[in-house]
């Protein structure tokens, strides 16, 4: 699948934010027409029909609802990552064009800060971009420190009758940047939070989904089977490339890694072309680290493809403390 970003810009300043640096260094802020028509091309050329809009936030670009009707009318089930936070007339926008379609078409994942960070004008929207489109929407949470509380997250869904399922993405570093994540040495510890939260996944009928880059031996096995589980035999402990298309048309493995090997995606012929190309890249990586803990160098399941070691970040984020000339000879 591959993320466009429709826009570079942001209604938050989120702490453990991994695009910032990437927002930061940006030349153009916003897809054009013609940009995200040879986009839409190039996706069904390469046979891929399933797309996400990302930003930023999405809902900032003034054809935002045109784009999604756009892609959607061409076939593609187009998923939109927000915050829900929408204007007024955004969202009375989107209530009058998008409401129409079926979660076989169009779906949300809005992924939702704990509220003490969050401002009471910003809970209005979200709010009543949930009471719109709860049905359509799944919450994500993004976990950057190892005291998280994610109680609000099963009121939430409750609430407003959301999707059964959360997915939970861990912080990354950027590398040679600075935001708040996880360190290594810390995340058995933010596993055994999590563990602490299994009871309310399975009470409240919620399968919790992980994003990429959890490393699969900060749970026990006792855990995993509870895991495994909860979401119906469907669990992955995956570290591979996102494939981000943005605004500019340069294209990149994933946000933490956007300043490692940035393309234009003319210089491809299809989506799958990309993806071996930045596979490719991860590998160099990842045979130089094997993964974040010392044990998955041996790693039956690291080896075997269950478990990819955690994020490829962690690494290169201690090589910008070494040579350049180090880290452009793992990356080229």
């Amino acid at each position: 699948m591959a993320n466009i970003l429709l826009t570079e810009r942001c209604v938050r300043a989120c702490p453990y934010c991994f695009a910032k640096e990437h927002m930061d260094s940006s030349s153009s802020s916003e897809l054009n027409w013609d940009n995200l028509i040879y986009i839409a091309d190039f996706l069904e050329a390469s046979n891929e029909r399933k797309v996400s809009l990302l930003g930023g936030e999405p809902s900032i670009h003034p054809d935002f609802v045109d784009y999604t009707t756009y892609l959607i009318e061409r076939n593609f089930h187009v998923n939109v990552f927000t915050s829900g936070i929408m204007s007024e007339d955004k969202l009375s926008e989107c209530k009058s064009y998008l409401a129409k379609y079926t979660k076989e078409k169009l779906t949300f994942t809005c992924n939702l800060n704990h509220p003490d960070i969050s401002k009471k004008s910003e809970i209005d929207r979200i709010d009543k971009f949930l009471s719109s489109f709860g049905k359509l929407t799944s919450l994500g949470v993004n976990i950057y420190k190892t005291d998280f509380d994610i109680d609000y997250i099963f009121e939430t869904i409750n609430k407003y009758d959301l999707v059964r399922h959360l997915r939970v993405g861990l912080a990354h570093p950027i590398p040679g940047e600075f935001n708040q994540y996880i360190p290594i040495d810390q995340l058995k510890e933010m596993g055994r939070r999590f563990v602490s939260y299994f009871p309310k996944f399975e009470y409240n009928n919620i399968s919790p989904g992980f994003d990429c880059g959890m490393p699969m031996c900060i749970f026990t096995d006792e855990e995993l089977g509870k895991l495994y589980k909860l979401n119906k035999g469907h669990i992955s402990f995956g570290c591979g490339p996102a494939l981000d298309i943005g605004p500019d048309m340069n294209v990149w493995a994933c946000f933490p890694l956007s300043g490692i090997h940035k393309k234009s995606i003319y210089e491809f012929n299809s989506l799958r072309e990309i993806g071996e190309f930045y596979k490719k890249m991860h590998a160099k990586i990842k045979a130089e680290a094997g993964g974040v803990f010392e044990e998955c160098q041996d790693c039956k399941h690291r080896l075997n493809e269950v478990c990819r070691g955690g994020c490829v970040a962690h690494f290169l984020n201690k090589l910008k403390n070494e040579s350049e000339t180090r880290l452009k000879e793992i990356c080229s």
